[in-house]
């Protein structure tokens, strides 16, 4: 069935512009899925609202992702979608390209992403996990969501960059971070100390960051993403140029450790809130018999599977996926000019019955093979995204975050009080206010 086309006349959307000035900004920054939920009971799946500057058209359930994300008309674009919010911060990364010229880029950068390579990414990773978690300080109030950015952040650099931070570490940290949160600054203009002009200057610092290391690794012949990049070809011997290779190493660094920190720091909330399950999934990687999980027994860790499934379903690294349509089309029924924003919600849509029993229920074995509630549609759960646009480095993450946890577990027990709930700034990617304070048991 084609979700973007209709036989019948067209409805105009729905909705409202907001308070003025503003409209829905500080709503969305305080309480997405609140928002979201009551927009959708109001106007239904699809309605127009005030935000950030600009008119958005919302899009929610899966009929309605798939619709945008499967693209088969190519009536909506990625790059002009999030272009508006991260393009001047993470400009011709792969995420910003669209039709035939992702294409070419995708093709060249899954070099760096095959099987061989996942093992090879595992093998150097393990021993910095192993250095990073053993120096994890126990007590009373342990910050995971700072301890595993800080981790995260150096096994990045070390697997794609192949080479530690040092005493850049966080002047590299606050780039990233700085580029990440001016997506949705209020004030989108280049005035000092503002959130869009931090943004910028932290776009320059990592530009300065490879740059000055791409000569070398052009050279070289290093196992490390940055020079799988410089020296990645396709069968027709087609390659980036040092623009393209600096421009995707700023976008994948960002990407292959602020979403893993996300999912880590969800999964060990989870994990906290729900103490059988800890010890359930303690007791696999105990099974498994080392301390560190090799690439052939990732698979045994299939209760670690369920709960970074239902972490990513009930909080999304992206909340949202931004799109602009290029020539006029239709979703659900409504149409849609060219030139329309409009935003898929991954986090209501990860919230919405009867898709979800209980959506609101910790429950990771509503991903287990008996149940499998995420086949239930196509793009019920879509967390990595959908379409060509599907995140290419989704097996990567899912190797980083099981790997990491499988040393915490083995090493630590934590835990929260039991009426403990953690607060989240959805102001850039969600991550908790509080830094997620633990009570941590060296085991």
């Amino acid at each position: 069935m084609n979700l973007t086309r209709t036989s019948q006349r067209p409805a105009a959307v729905p909705g409202d512009p907001g308070p003025p000035v503003v409209g829905y900004s500080l709503a969305m920054l305080r309480d997405p899925l609140g928002l979201a939920s009551r927009r959708y009971r109001r106007y239904g799946p699809v309605s127009w609202m005030r935000a950030f500057g600009l008119t958005l058209v919302g899009l929610v359930g899966p009929d309605a992702a798939e619709a945008v994300l499967v693209n088969r008309d190519k009536a909506f674009s990625n790059g002009a979608g999030w272009e508006y919010f991260i393009g001047p911060f993470f400009r011709r990364g792969i995420m910003m390209l669209d039709f035939e010229e992702h294409h070419h880029h995708r093709r060249i950068m899954q070099q760096a992403f095959t099987r061989d390579r996942l093992r090879d990414y595992l093998d150097s990773m393990n021993p910095g996990i192993e250095r990073g978690v053993a120096g994890w300080r126990a007590g009373e109030r342990f910050g995971v969501q700072a301890a595993t950015k800080r981790l995260t952040l150096d096994l990045a650099t070390e697997t794609f960059v192949g080479d530690p931070l040092g005493p850049q570490a966080d002047r590299i940290n606050k780039a990233f971070v700085d580029t990440v949160r001016a997506a949705l600054a209020l004030v989108r203009l280049d005035i000092p100390g503002g959130r869009w002009a931090r943004g910028l200057a932290g776009r320059r610092v990592l530009e300065e960051f490879f740059a000055e290391r791409l000569p070398a690794k052009r050279a070289g012949d290093g196992s490390d993403l940055f020079s799988a990049l410089c020296r990645a070809r396709t069968d027709d011997g087609e390659r980036f140029s040092d623009a393209d290779v600096v421009n995707h190493m700023i976008f994948l660094l960002m990407a292959a450790h602020d979403t893993t920190t996300i999912t880590l720091t969800s999964m060990m909330y989870l994990l906290a809130k729900h103490p059988p399950w800890q010890e359930r999934l303690r007791a696999e990687s105990r099974a498994v018999g080392t301390a560190a999980v090799g690439f052939d027994d990732l698979d045994r860790l299939s209760g670690m599977d369920l709960v970074m499934k239902e972490a990513l379903r009930v909080i999304p690294p992206v909340p949202a996926l931004p799109r602009r349509t290029v020539r006029e089309t239709e979703v659900l029924g409504h149409r849609l000019p060219a030139g329309t924003t409009v935003t898929v919600s991954i986090l209501l849509n990860h919230h919405l019955e009867p898709w979800w029993p209980d959506p609101y229920r910790f429950d990771p074995e509503r991903f287990a093979p008996h149940r499998r509630e995420d086949k239930v549609h196509s793009h019920a759960w879509i967390p990595f995204g959908g379409g060509v646009h599907k995140c290419i480095g989704l097996r990567f993450a899912a190797v980083q975050v099981k790997a990491i946890l499988h040393q915490v577990l083995l090493r630590y027990r934590w835990s929260v009080d039991g009426g403990y709930r953690m607060p989240i700034d959805w102001s850039g990617l969600p991550t908790p206010r509080d830094g997620l304070p633990v009570r941590l048991e060296r085991i």
